[in-house]
């Protein structure tokens, strides 16, 4: 049951209230909460607590709903300053706030049971701040506005046409091997073109950002964001690990891929621009022609894997909380966000109309499934996970989905569909590549002095990616591959929330494996999983999931040759990922 809440300072209705406010507004809320005279007994804390929360969820609500615009709209200067005025003005100020009731229910001495990882968390939030990075953060703030800015105005001219890059993906696909390359290089380009522009960028978000973990006791700012992202579990030696493990287990199974795409496709060597095209389709797979139909199907999938969930799903679509189509103006990529107060999540992407997109909604998705779970937990710091958790929902989602993407229910034909569940196999292990790499290359950057000139930079994303790929002929094209770490938003706006991929995707073959064996038992400790929220520690989390988190080689191992047995199966006819495996 939930506390009573709002018994001691009286708060606004709704988040509409904060829709327009600075910080001056907002601040007389948390000095009350400050002020206002605390007992160390269950009533009054978890009184307080409540009051906290609610507040938190109304000013978050209000923030998250000037992103959502402006993110939809790059081009609206009217949302831009809004989105700046709480991403720069009132979040890191929020923050300062946060730290100082943190400071209040610490020094009271008050605890239960779950909120022994909320408090940890504010332990270590107290440990780290220093109101000197605030004004640090709220610059790192604008600076990421601006990147969004650059990509969101991005687009290329399509034979008179002009396209965003996401719409170049459908050419991606062509059976044509010319027009791939084509689109492969004005999207590389539209990035290399801006490169200067985004390396200043980043290199003010470099200084800031040491300064912080300088200002901050760290030795250098990765360790600063173990400590800030609340990584108790394992340590950036964990993640070496890791690296080390992809190279060794995962990059030879990806060439193993890549060379029977060669052969698949005739071709003397792969180029990057054969490395999405459908092997065992005639024409790219087209999954859907309008966002209704990509709503009504996804609906229907999410009913076939657990009517509870495909419910929730429907509540978004009928609540208009889908934003889904590509549009110029529009900031690239996608994201899950919870608007807070109401309790409800909200998806934004840039669909197309290609099978990637499918996966990305579904992985949305299952992020959205992760917020409904946790919304009936009493405080809003219960409902929150790190990114680890958060992602293992997404990715065992895309997973678990996967059995029932077949017509009516879902997009495809059976063999579309096996085409479509080969290719995701297939990312899976490729996006291990992937992930080690950007993660590896972080740890350098923010380890290594170099790490603050721009073209040792480049250099080094060059080093990194020939250590970890393998089978894709790169000749001719560096500066094209250079551009590759310039698209990647994480590392310009999230710095080192990649790992959490990893860590994640490990996850969800694990739950993959385990729905191979029984389906129903695999989503009903998913299900287990999403209910606890932030309440318990990582690793409790990951096992009531029935799965475990991976950093050696040995446990890599047997999940790659899982993933190579499934896809063994598929290309010997399997008429479902979940039935029928073939050793390889």
């Amino acid at each position: 049951m939930r506390p009573n809440s709002n018994i001691m300072i009286e708060l606004p209705a709704s988040p509409e209230a904060f829709r327009d406010a600075a910080w001056d507004d907002i601040l007389p809320y948390y000095e009350q909460l400050a002020s206002i005279h605390l007992e160390a007994t269950t009533p009054v804390v978890e009184s307080w607590l409540s009051t906290w929360s609610r507040l938190d969820t109304l000013v978050g609500e209000a923030g998250t709903l000037a992103m959502i615009a402006y993110t939809g709209n790059t081009a609206d200067t009217a949302a831009e300053t809004a989105y700046l005025r709480f991403s720069m003005e009132i979040f890191p100020k929020l923050e300062e706030q946060g730290v100082r009731l943190a400071k209040r229910l610490l020094d009271l001495g008050w605890s239960r049971d779950d909120l022994e990882t909320t408090i940890r968390r504010f332990r270590t939030d107290i440990e780290i701040f220093r109101e000197a990075n605030v004004a640090r953060f709220s610059q790192i703030e604008e600076l990421s506005a601006g990147y969004q800015k650059i990509t969101g105005g991005l687009s290329v001219d399509w034979d008179g046409t002009p396209k965003t890059i996401p719409q170049l993906q459908p050419y991606l696909k062509s059976a044509d091997r010319a027009e791939r390359e084509r689109a492969f290089r004005l999207g590389a380009e539209a990035y290399m073109v801006k490169r200067d522009e985004f390396a200043d960028l980043f290199d003010n978000m470099y200084v800031l950002r040491d300064a912080v973990a300088k200002e901050a006791g760290f030795a250098d700012y990765q360790r600063y964001c173990f400590a800030a992202k609340h990584r108790f579990d394992y340590t950036p030696e964990d993640t070496a690990r890791f690296h080390d493990a992809v190279k060794q287990m995962v990059t030879p199974a990806v060439a193993r891929l890549m060379e029977h795409r060669r052969e698949s496709l005739g071709v003397a060597v792969l180029r990057p621009w054969d490395v999405t095209v459908d092997l065992n389709a005639d024409e790219p797979l087209k999954p859907f022609a309008d966002v209704e139909t990509f709503i009504d199907r996804a609906s229907n999938i999410f009913q076939r894997v657990d009517p509870e969930l495909g419910g929730q799903f429907r509540i978004m679509a009928d609540e208009k909380l889908l934003d889904l189509e590509s549009r110029p103006g529009k900031a690239p990529g996608g994201y899950c966000t919870d608007l807070s107060f109401r309790g409800r999540p909200f998806i934004f992407m840039n669909a197309v109309g290609v099978p990637d997109d499918v996966q990305t909604l579904v992985h949305e998705a299952g992020h959205c499934f992760h917020d409904f779970a946790t919304h009936s937990l009493p405080f809003t710091w219960q409902r929150r996970t790190g990114h680890e958790a958060a992602e293992l929902a997404s990715m065992s989602m895309e997973l678990l989905a996967m059995p029932y993407f077949v017509a009516p229910d879902g997009y495809y034909t059976p063999d579309e569909a096996r085409v479509a569940w080969l290719e995701h196999l297939e990312d899976v292990l490729g996006s291990l590549v992937h992930i080690a790499s950007v993660d590896a290359f972080q740890a350098w950057i923010y380890t290594d002095p170099a790490g603050a000139n721009r073209d040792a930079r480049d250099a080094k994303w060059l080093e990194l990616r020939k250590e970890f790929e393998s089978g894709v002929d790169w000749t001719g094209l560096e500066r094209e591959r250079v551009g590759r770490w310039y698209r990647q938003l994480h590392i310009f706006e999230l710095p080192f929330y990649y790992i959490e991929y990893g860590l994640a995707q490990l996850g969800a073959l694990q739950v993959f494996r385990n729905a191979v064996a029984d389906a129903g038992d695999a989503v009903a400790a998913y299900k287990r999983f999403l209910k606890l929220g932030g309440t318990r520690p990582l690793p409790e989390l990951y096992a009531a999931a029935g799965v475990k988190l991976v950093f050696d080689a040995e446990t890599m191992a047997e999940l790659v040759a899982f993933a190579e047995e499934r896809i063994a199966a598929l290309r010997a006819g399997a008429d479902a990922p979940f039935r029928g495996v073939v050793p390889v």
